[in-house]
């Protein structure tokens, strides 16, 4: 993966054309870029992207955002109660828990890679 002014990608490698490509993830638009050797894919990237967001400057329009720090979850509502339950014991807001608990989620998961 690489990042970008805010924007992740993703990147493959097609051995049969000898070339790494890549796609800029989470967007309505279609981002992509490739190159042939790492500093030609990272130049592509970083290029796409600006040329993107200067498309967009020159539309007038505001640039697509891959996140915007809000996202609906769908839990059964006996999971709902329990969590709001800890919440209120932990004198937190429900999304103030929930957002401690995603977070050591991910960490936990970043730890295990690292020690992989």
């Amino acid at each position: 993966m690489m990042e970008y002014k805010g924007y992740t990608a993703k990147v493959d490698f097609d051995d049969e054309a000898s070339i790494f490509h890549g796609e800029v993830l989470n967007l309505r638009d279609v981002i992509t870029f490739q190159g042939e050797t790492v500093q030609e894919l990272k130049q592509a990237f970083h290029d796409s992207v600006d040329d993107y967001l200067e498309f967009c400057e020159a539309r007038g329009d505001s640039p697509e955002k891959p996140y915007s720090g809000k996202f609906i979850v769908r839990v059964e509502p006996e999971l709902h109660k329990v969590m709001a339950v800890l919440a209120r014991l932990s004198k937190k807001s429900l999304n103030a828990w929930v957002h401690d608990a995603l977070a050591e989620v991910v960490s936990n998961q970043q730890d295990a890679r690292v020690t992989m």
